[in-house]
């Protein structure tokens, strides 16, 4: 399948779509409605509330640098952190679709203090999906041009139906995800999602906005040669996570490694996943429980990596059988090819 878009000079350019040129996302999430074991109707409604909200930021931060949208907002989120304009604007625009759309029975966003619970017109907390989000992870990097993107995760409410949501049902394990995935705002803009059966990515085609498949069945290669992590951050890290930087760097065989760190997890993920690598944020003495946040970063991530292949864990145990006590609570997280998640566990165990 091939668009035409205009150049700057009037002219005709062919614009070919990668990957599957007849599938739309849209059309997928209607393909693959079976192999979802719950209500496919509703999710797959939610996944293009979703698909909608990221299309809106996606044109916001395209505007950057041309118009006020940019630098702080003046105010902080839950967690102390300077919020910036464009954190104010894809929260409430994220929030603002998945309300209209009447399909969810409450949100939670890093950029709240609390949960949202969120009514039905027609029926008094019918709806059985909730949905946490971070809806602009990187958005220090938004002032110089630098990629960002969404996190979204999706579950079942465990309260009873009929009744408003608690937060019971948001402080559930990450194994309980029905849905997570993430947008990617770069040199072109990517969908990235799994309900549990493998991972497909979509780019946006910016000359008739849609998003066609790409990238069908991601995985992340068994090792690779990158690792992702802070390294300003060195001296306060646990010995464990200092010797395998060492290990990284020493030349042996296939290494060195090369080190790669933007500074935007989705970035840093989405990259890792495609070349292979190892993404780490360890606690250290500064971060004693480590800084990303379980709920909106560490378990969509961790849902998506083990759907393509990949390990996740806070160094301890799987990401995905932490048991959250709050909403807002941080962990350690290491991710990324599976050789190399399991050598680092070889160094914190020693």
């Amino acid at each position: 399948m091939f668009h035409k878009i205009p150049d700057i000079c009037g002219k005709q350019i062919a614009l070919s779509v990668l990957g599957n040129r007849n599938t739309t996302l849209g059309e997928f999430i209607i393909e693959n409605q079976g192999s979802f074991q719950y209500s496919s109707g509703e999710l797959s409604k939610l996944i293009n509330a979703i698909r909608l909200a990221a299309k809106v930021v996606n044109h916001e931060v395209n505007k950057a640098g041309l118009v006020d949208i940019i630098g702080r907002a003046g105010d902080t989120n839950i967690q102390g952190e300077d919020q910036q304009k464009l954190d104010v604007l894809a929260n409430e625009k994220f929030i603002q679709t998945l309300r209209n759309r009447e399909i969810v029975c409450g949100i939670a966003s890093e950029e709240e203090d609390d949960f949202i619970s969120i009514n039905s017109n027609d029926e008094q907390h019918r709806n059985k999906y909730v949905v946490l989000i971070d809806p602009l992870d990187g958005s220090s990097n938004i002032d110089v041009n630098v990629s960002v993107g969404t996190i979204f995760s999706i579950y079942r409410r465990v309260t009873p139906v009929g009744t408003p949501v608690t937060l019971e049902d948001f402080l559930q394990p990450g194994r309980n995800q029905v849905a997570a995935g993430y947008v990617v705002y770069g040199t072109s803009t990517m969908l990235v999602y799994t309900t549990g059966d493998g991972v497909n990515g979509f780019t946006l085609n910016p000359a008739i906005g849609t998003f066609y498949l790409s990238h069908p069945n991601m995985e992340f290669p068994e090792t690779g040669s990158i690792y992702s992590v802070n390294e300003g951050n060195y001296v306060h890290f646990l010995q464990g996570v200092k010797d395998y930087i060492k290990y990284c760097q020493q030349e042996d065989g296939d290494r060195p490694y090369t080190s790669r760190y933007i500074g935007s997890l989705v970035s840093d993920f989405h990259r890792n996943m495609i070349k292979g690598g190892i993404y780490m944020y360890p606690k250290s003495s500064v971060s004693t429980n480590g800084k990303l946040r379980l709920l909106y970063e560490c378990n969509p991530m961790a849902f998506i990596a083990e759907q393509a292949k990949g390990l996740a864990t806070d160094g301890n145990i799987r990401i995905l059988d932490v048991q959250p006590t709050e909403l807002h609570q941080r962990v350690p997280f290491f991710c990324g090819s599976p050789k190399m998640v399991q050598k680092l566990q070889e160094f914190l165990e020693n």
